[in-house]
Order: C-alpha cells, then structure tokens, then sequence
C-alpha cells in the first residue's frame, strides 16, 4: 500500500504565489467569457498565448539557463500543448455557451483527474477514497450537465463536453510538468510550454487577423489582460508553489476557484449558474475533497516484556 503523503508546511511565499495564482485563475472564466463574443476561441488562444510568451521571456531575462535533458522535453512540450495550447481552446469554446462559474466547477474536477493519472502513470495506487471521490464527482458533473444552459435557456450537453475536456487537459499538464520541475527552474519551464502553446495555435493566426480587425478595444485589451496576468504571472507563481508543494495538495488550494469564479460572474456579468448546477457544483467539490482523505493509520501495540525477578 502506498505510503499516505505528508502535508507540507506552506511557507508565507508560497502562500502568497498560491493566492495570487486563485485569484487570477478565477478572474479568468470572468474575462473569457466577455472578450468570448468578439474572438474565436482559437484566436483568443493564439492572442493571450502571444502575449504570455512575450511577458514570461521578460521575466526570464538574467536568469540561468539549465538544458533540458531528451526526458525533460518531452515534459515540456506534453506540458505546453496539453495545458497551455488544447486546455485554452477547449475552455474558451465551453464559455461560449456556459456561464463561467459553471465552467469553472467542471473544470475544478482536475484534482480528481491528476490523483488518478499518478495512481495510474506515477505508481502511486488508487486509494479506496479516490474512488469514492471520483465517483460522488461524476454524479455532481451529471448534475451540472442536466442544470447547465446557454443563454437561450436550453441544455447545452456539447458544452459541458468542452469543459470536461478543459478540465482533463488541465490535469494533463499538471502530471507533465511536476516531473519537469524536479530539475529544471520554473520560469524556464512556464516559458517554455507558454511557447509551445503558443505554436500549437498557430494555425488559428488567420482567424485572429480577422478578430482584431472586429473587435472593440476593450475585449482586446481583455486579451491582453488575460495574457499577462492569468498566463504569464498566474502560471509563474503555480510553477513556484507546485516546485516546492506535492502536486495533490497544491491542486487543493483550486478549490476556491468555483466559488472566487461564482461571485465574480454575479458582480460583474450578471451571470449565476442554475440551481441544479450549483448543487452538481458542491457535490464535485465534495468528491475532490474526499479523494483527499486518507486511511487512519493504527498505532502497533507493542507487546509488554515481562522481566524476570
């Protein structure tokens, strides 16, 4: 039976990256989904990874250049296209039809999906609770798709589908990148998959060409919002906390996303997710936190030795 992790101790600077990190992920769900009408969702990848390769090359100026091993860059490049070019297509394509705090709780199904990619790729077993869990979260998501609606009022099962794709190649890039980290500096490594990321969406340049052309300055600008501080800082400071925190319980600390995602969308889009969504929301967020749990471990009596007179 695998050995149960132990929590580690968050130092004041990998609370604040972890913070900086929710709030800005949360923020994110908020700005695609009102850029969303005025950028494809390939063009908006291509844009915002644009800008993120940009910031993060910035950042990385002075900084020590350690060569990525053959190994390495394979995680880097699973890294980059996984979550960083095929996570944003497939999110932006689910908010053009679901509200962002309702994409925000499927995608949040991602600590799930890393638990089970390392206790099936990383040899870290399946533990009784993450069953539990994973399954409480899959009538949760089933709820989620019954009370998700686009703006029409109607069911939108294909949506749904987008999000859960998010949510899988988010969880993708997480198991591809802790390994990378083991050696390699985080900037080098949230630059690099930025850039790969970035390629992967080349071919949607033609269709972003035609976006700008269209667009009002305030959703590019979003874009660019979107670029600077949920990629290319956001992702710098997850890279910081998950190089000094176990992956499983960094992935955690996402748990106030959902709810940061919610309250934002009521604030400043008007937007809130049905009451059967929320419900399925709660009890996904629950399934996470029952993958978390882990088996008391029994104290071994050890037996009296009776000394001779």
């Amino acid at each position: 039976m695998p050995t149960p992790t132990r929590l580690t101790r968050l130092s004041p600077l990998v609370l604040a990256a972890i913070a900086v990190t929710v709030l800005a992920w949360a923020s994110a769900f908020i700005v695609i989904r009102g850029v969303g009408p005025h950028f494809s969702p390939g063009a908006l990848s291509l844009l915002r990874l644009l800008v993120g390769t940009v910031m993060l090359g910035i950042l990385l100026i002075g900084r020590r250049w350690v060569k990525p091993t053959g190994r390495e860059w394979l995680l880097i490049l699973g890294f980059g296209v996984a979550w960083f070019g095929a996570y944003n297509v497939a999110l932006n394509t689910a908010e053009l039809s679901l509200d962002a705090g309702t994409t925000a709780m499927i995608v949040n199904l991602a600590p799930i999906l890393v638990a089970l990619g390392a206790g099936l790729f990383l040899g870290e077993g399946l533990p009784k609770w993450l069953a539990i869990g994973a399954g409480v979260a899959f009538i949760g998501v089933v709820l989620i798709g019954i009370g998700a609606r686009d703006a029409n009022g109607s069911i939108d099962p294909v949506a749904v589908l987008w999000a859960l794709l998010a949510a899988v190649t988010y969880a993708a890039g997480v198991l591809f990148q802790k390994p990378a980290l083991t050696r390699l500096p985080a900037a080098q490594v949230t630059w690099l998959g930025c850039a790969i990321g970035t390629i992967t969406c080349l071919p949607f340049t033609g269709q972003l060409i035609a976006d700008l052309q269209s667009a009002p300055v305030p959703s590019i600008l979003g874009v660019v919002y979107l670029g600077v501080v949920p990629t290319a800082i956001a992702f710098s400071t997850w890279a910081y906390a998950l190089s000094r925190v176990p992956a499983g319980q960094l992935t955690i600390s996402t748990y106030i996303v959902p709810p940061l995602a919610i309250l934002m969308g009521v604030l400043f889009l008007g937007e809130l997710p049905t009451v059967l969504a929320i419900v399925g929301g709660i009890l996904c967020l629950v399934g996470v936190a029952l993958t978390r749990r882990r088996p008391r471990v029994r104290p071994t009596k050890t037996p009296l030795v009776r000394q001779s007179p």
